[in-house]
């Protein structure tokens, strides 16, 4: 199974504990070598990871890893990384065929999740968002997570100010080719964010659900976040 990877931002909210955020360790280990492990020991076998910001550095990191490790990655370059986290998915157009897993360079998660994704049955020429319905969760930021408006099959709305919500984005999707589409659409109507795309999809009848069944999962985005995860790491847990 594919996979890509968005890492191409700046990062500045964790600029305190390094100034490359894929590279920044939790207990020795960089949290882009952390997301890799997880979605290896979920299934995924081949990687594309989208670079920007500092791209060079961390493309040197991802190559050592993929020699030591045995790992078939390829670089996509987002030399427009300041723009919307949508662009750094578009760039993947044309160099991923087939289905493939899209998430972020930060967040951390059950490799459980990624397991039962692939087992699903996907409708064929949609999106799935992996989402979590505990919105009373204590490891989630209410003030800066994705908010989903939903039912246990569809994407009715997504946003961080949305005030009507049942569940929350988990930045993890399993995606066909329509995601370019979406995303191109997005860019057209003046929105080039990943959720963007996703309420796109939303209008098509393309967006779907899948519920992540109370599985741990933590966007590392800030010291806060930081924190939690070296406490999660610490207990084996991420």
């Amino acid at each position: 199974m594919k996979c890509l990877i968005a890492a191409a931002g700046q990062g500045t909210r964790m600029r305190e504990k390094g100034e490359v955020k894929p590279l920044i360790e939790l207990n020795g280990v960089p949290i882009i070598e952390r997301v890799i492990k997880n979605l290896r020991d979920g299934g995924v076998d081949e990687f594309f990871v989208t670079t920007g910001y500092r791209g060079t550095k961390v493309r040197a990191f991802l190559d050592m890893l993929a020699e030591r490790d045995n790992i078939s990655l390829t670089h996509i370059i987002n030399e427009e990384w300041q723009r919307p986290n949508g662009g750094s998915v578009l760039k993947a157009k044309g160099l991923i065929e087939g289905p493939f897993i899209l998430t972020m360079c930060d967040h951390l998660f059950d490799p459980e999740i990624i397991k039962s994704l692939l087992a699903f049955d996907h409708e064929p020429n949609t999106v799935t968002l992996c989402v979590d319905y505990n919105i009373e969760n204590p490891v989630v930021d209410i003030n800066d997570v994705t908010r989903v408006n939903c039912t246990r099959a569809r994407i009715e709305n997504i946003g961080k100010v949305i005030k009507d919500y049942n569940a929350f984005d988990t930045g993890i999707f399993y995606c066909h080719d329509v995601i370019f589409d979406a995303l191109e659409k997005g860019k057209i109507e003046g929105d080039e964010s990943i959720s963007g795309a996703v309420n796109v999809l939303g209008s098509w009848d393309k967006a779907r659900t899948f519920d992540i069944g109370g599985r741990l999962w933590l966007d590392v985005d800030d010291p806060t976040a930081y924190g939690k995860a070296i406490v999660y790491v610490d207990e084996g847990r991420l």
